[in-house]
């Protein structure tokens, strides 16, 4: 569980943040920020800790730094601390500055050492970490019982959230400012424990400078639009799908999802297969007219393409769809019909693939999600949605969101044709593509967290309307007290 100031929400690569801390110097001591993350790291261990034998590893960057600062504040709140160097700081430097003001005893930077401790706070390496981490540091890192990180497990790329040959698994992580990426993607956030995000006095302007481009996907990143007294249903949005004859089902979880998502109108285009579906949910409209004339009414913006459909039907709608000017999504069979074509999907508006349909369209994720993902979204000029345990939603300007707010629960037949109804309805609403498919995704992943340990995807549709209004009361908030996801 992460707990945040929800205006906090910018997530920063490690190189932006190294951006960051050189404007910050120009107006903080670097030594000062240094100690304010290490009263930090003390400060978090005392809170959920108690008094304990401990060994702190310290790099010799500004990792350490933070190390020697965190050992200082525990020897003084009487906490038998040693501290054991891999390597000394520069001379001259903030790090060699805090390290000076440690009077408690140093140790070998040895596995021995590490064993005989209860508590070891790693903070050899950061997030920057631009090699794999091998012996004798992943010796000393094994050896340890119970692990606090300082800003990541050493062996955790920060950006990537990979791990470069050995990162121990810690039970307690503190990291400074904002949080990084590998904070937030798994599987590595497990590998994190509980994670504190500390504010350590960052200059205001140092961040202003440095917008990022990364954000942690949460209510006041988005809003979704609010009823007034002149709502009607066509101000809440027309959500048009397309239905197959062999698959009904997805169509019918798709538009069910649009329709418990707040959508004014949901219609099925099902042309001969029209009667089938005319045996559903009677608020939901099933037209059996050709597309070209179902295109004609302009209030039908919003359609979805690919759930339920096999290939062949996906060729007979999606580029129809696109060259009518209309706000697409596409999903499944759209996606499974532009395997290895990632230029047949150029036009639509959102794309929201598992990973087996986004290696299949764009090809292997590799070691960089966040990176891919990005590019995907540039190739195409489509939001694209890699569905996963951390979501990742890019923009075809660069813009990623991560969202955890989520339930492995989810993981069941028919969520994402579910999803995909949801992020539908908020495109109908007039939300901008990359926020509807923010909202649409973090209002699922409520419902979620709401439908209990072992829902099926029918069982979402009645927790959107509660998700929604979560999502309302949360951007009210957003900026003004503290909030948990």
């Amino acid at each position: 569980m992460l707990s945040f100031p929800l205006k906090e929400l910018g997530v920063y690569a490690p190189d932006e943040m190294g951006a960051v801390d050189r404007r910050a110097a120009q107006q903080v001591s670097v030594a000062t920020l240094m100690n304010n993350a290490g009263r930090a790291v003390a400060r978090a261990m005392r809170a959920t800790m108690k008094p304990a034998r401990v060994l702190v590893l310290c790099g010799p960057g500004n990792n350490g730094g933070d190390g020697y600062a965190a050992a200082c504040f525990l020897l003084e709140a009487g906490w038998p601390v040693a501290v054991a160097a891999l390597a000394e700081p520069k001379a001259g430097s903030a790090a060699a500055e805090v390290a000076a003001r440690f009077v408690g005893p140093r140790v070998p930077f040895a596995a021995a050492e590490a064993a005989r401790v209860d508590v070891v706070v790693d903070a050899v390496f950061g997030a920057g970490l631009a090699r794999d981490v091998a012996e004798p540091v992943a010796d000393v890192l094994r050896a340890a019982r119970r692990v606090v990180a300082v800003d990541v497990p050493s062996g955790v790329d920060g950006g990537t959230g990979q791990v470069r040959g050995y990162a121990p698994s810690a039970e307690l992580t503190v990291t400074f400012c904002r949080y990084k990426p590998a904070h937030l993607l798994y599987p590595v956030r497990e590998m994190m424990g509980r994670i504190v995000l500390a504010d350590i006095g960052m200059p205001p302007e140092a961040l202003d400078a440095q917008p990022p481009q990364t954000w942690l996907n949460a209510p006041g990143l988005w809003r979704v639009p609010e009823l007034t007294p002149e709502s009607h249903k066509y101000t809440r949005g027309v959500v048009s799908l397309c239905a197959g004859e062999t698959m009904p089902g997805a169509a019918r979880l798709c538009a069910s999802g649009a329709r418990a998502a707040g959508a004014g109108l949901v219609r099925l285009a099902a042309g001969k297969n029209a009667p089938a579906f005319r045996l559903g949910d009677p608020g939901m409209i099933v037209d059996d007219g050709p597309l070209e004339v179902l295109l004609e009414d302009v209030r039908r913006h919003v359609w979805v393409c690919g759930p339920g459909l096999t290939e062949e039907e996906v060729t007979g709608t999606l580029l129809r769809l696109v060259e009518a000017g209309r706000c697409v999504l596409a999903d499944a069979g759209a996606l499974s019909a532009a395997a290895g074509q990632p230029d047949a999907l150029r036009g639509v508006a959102v794309m929201t693939p598992h990973i087996g349909e986004f290696t299949g369209v764009f090809g292997a994720v590799g070691d960089d999600a966040p990176a891919r993902v990005r590019q995907a979204a540039r190739q195409t000029g489509a939001v694209v949605v890699l569905k996963g345990a951390s979501t990742l939603i890019a923009a075809p300007d660069g813009r990623l969101a991560i969202n955890i707010h989520a339930t492995p629960a989810l993981g069941t037949a028919g969520s994402g044709d579910t999803l995909s109804g949801v992020i539908a309805a908020m495109l109908a609403a007039g939300m901008p593509a990359w926020e509807a498919a923010c909202a649409g995704v973090w209002l699922h992943g409520e419902a979620g967290l709401h439908a209990g340990p072992w829902p099926v995807a029918e069982d979402l549709d009645r927790h959107l309307g509660a998700a929604r209004a979560e999502a309302t009361r949360r951007q009210r908030l957003s900026g003004r007290e503290q909030g948990v996801i």
